[in-house]
């Protein structure tokens, strides 16, 4: 598979993806590399379904036009229904990182297991809505849990502050875990993700339609670094 093989997560350091659903979409490959090229380390791609939420964004073809143009590493955020289902074809189409919403499925553990056999590190995604707890049996298998802190399938949202809680009880409970936020995450509220425990940061409107992404990136960057090392000095 084309990309970044592995490598990426695990180590609990801090990690900037911006979201290219914010990207000029008939300009994917420019704004993949004007991304990475300003300082992000890796993208991460919202593919919607227009069933497990309203909107419709791209599926694996796209994906696999893109790796044609792109070594970067692809986390694909899969709100979609049955995911299982797209698993093979985004392997195929060059992703690295498969993450599906546990709200997505019945059977969670059987995704888990059809990722990893693909050769894609898995992740699990979490809506507001949905109690933190509930992924906890699943965390050991995973490489990576999503905390959505907006209601997923629309960009430019605020970001919800009472999710932290979440990013806290997994940050407890998981020392070196890859925790990731996605949804209104920027410079006015990084502090609140990177205290919470994040070490992950989906950022869309706030770094691709900035008129310095460089700037922002290294702006998230900068806090998150700094909450890990106060972590690291208080245990």
């Amino acid at each position: 598979m084309a990309g970044v093989e592995g490598g990426m997560l695990g180590s609990c350091s801090c990690k900037i993806g911006p979201s290219i659903l914010n990207a000029d979409l008939s300009n994917l490959a420019s704004e993949a590399r004007r991304l990475m090229d300003c300082g992000a380390d890796y993208l991460h791609l919202d593919v919607m379904d227009g069933h497990f939420v309203p909107n419709m964004t791209f599926g694996h073809p796209v994906v696999k036009s893109l790796r044609q143009h792109s070594d970067a590493f692809f986390d694909m955020h899969m709100m979609v229904n049955r995911p299982e289902q797209w698993i093979e074809g985004m392997r195929d189409a060059g992703a690295n990182l498969f993450t599906f919403h546990i709200e997505a499925t019945d059977d969670v553990t059987g995704c888990i297991r059809k990722v990893k056999e693909s050769g894609m590190q898995v992740g699990i995604g979490l809506k507001p809505k949905t109690p933190v707890d509930v992924v906890f049996p699943y965390v050991e298998d995973v490489d990576m849990v999503l905390v959505m802190t907006v209601e997923p399938g629309f960009g430019g949202q605020k970001f919800m502050a009472d999710m932290m809680p979440k990013v806290q009880a997994l940050r407890a409970k998981y020392k070196s875990l890859d925790i990731e936020v996605d949804g209104g995450v920027g410079p006015s509220t990084i502090d609140m993700a990177a205290e919470a425990g994040a070490n992950m940061i989906v950022s869309g409107t706030a770094v691709v339609r900035s008129d310095n992404p460089r700037d922002v990136i290294g702006q998230l960057r900068g806090k998150v670094d700094e909450a890990i090392q106060k972590a690291n000095l208080e245990r």
